[in-house]
């Protein structure tokens, strides 16, 4: 009987070594990358520009942009989360054409292109949580009139502006909206809604005068027709209050002009 039970420790250590053993040799996962990318100065002299995929699900533009826009859009951040970094991220500006090997999500590529950054900009930074003013959006006391989404995921950005005051929305999670409403304040937007599906909307509100011309500005009530606060209020049942939140800040440590292509 004690023989059998050694050979029965025996046979359990063993396979737990082979497990072992097998786990130590398989591969580390890829992190996810474009399958090719190219990077140049934009040229000197070029007006506009914007950063964007292409439908399809493969492909990254950007042309005539800053190193600030893409960390921004990459991370979903503004620019106030974005510390200690030197000045050329702001006033140089690069071209991007990156390509996938295989179509992707809008969550997949901006994930490429995070290790895009990190592989040829060398960019480095550390998080650090901070209370700052900030916007939190939360469900209205009268409840969500969000519309759950069936579309399938159209490899497409799930917010687009049809007009100025207006836009639509496809299949759109919640970080999304609130990044895209702090671009819209420049001020950092907090999820507190609680709803973690993908949602259809349409959004319509009368956006505030340019600076200087007099009137509400930008993050202020209009007096002309709803306010963007009280259109998401109306029209999606969703409440933005100002106040002060923990907001994630990024804290660059390195980064570099991008290598050679």
């Amino acid at each position: 009987m004690r023989h059998l039970t050694c050979k029965v420790v025996l046979v359990v250590v063993a396979t737990v070594m082979a497990v072992m053993m097998a786990a130590s040799q398989t591969p580390p996962a890829k992190e996810p990358a474009f399958e090719v990318a190219s990077i140049k100065p934009s040229k000197p002299g070029t007006t506009g520009g914007g950063i964007r995929p292409l439908p399809g699900g493969q492909t990254y533009i950007a042309s005539n942009v800053s190193v600030r826009l893409m960390i921004k859009l990459m991370y979903k951040i503004t620019d106030t989360q974005i510390v200690g970094a030197p000045s050329w991220i702001d006033t140089e500006r690069w071209d991007v054409e990156a390509k996938a090997t295989h179509p992707a999500t809008l969550d997949q590529l901006h994930e490429m292109f995070q290790n895009l950054l990190a592989d040829r900009f060398k960019l480095r930074f550390h998080r650090e949580s901070r209370e700052m003013r900030a916007y939190v959006l939360s469900v209205d006391k009268g409840g969500s009139k969000l519309k759950l989404s069936q579309a399938q995921e159209p490899f497409d950005i799930p917010i687009k502006p049809t007009g100025p005051g207006k836009m639509i929305g496809t299949r759109v999670p919640m970080s999304y909206l609130c990044w895209v409403l702090s671009q819209f304040l420049d001020t950092p937007v907090v999820d507190m809604t609680g709803l973690e599906q993908f949602y259809d909307f349409m959004l319509e509100w009368t956006p505030p005068p340019p600076p200087g011309t007099g009137g509400p500005q930008r993050g202020e009530p209009s007096t002309e027709g709803p306010s963007i606060f009280t259109a998401l209020r109306e029209d999606l049942g969703l409440k933005l209050e100002s106040g002060k939140a923990a907001a994630e800040v990024f804290v660059i440590d390195h980064v570099d002009r991008p290598s050679e292509n």
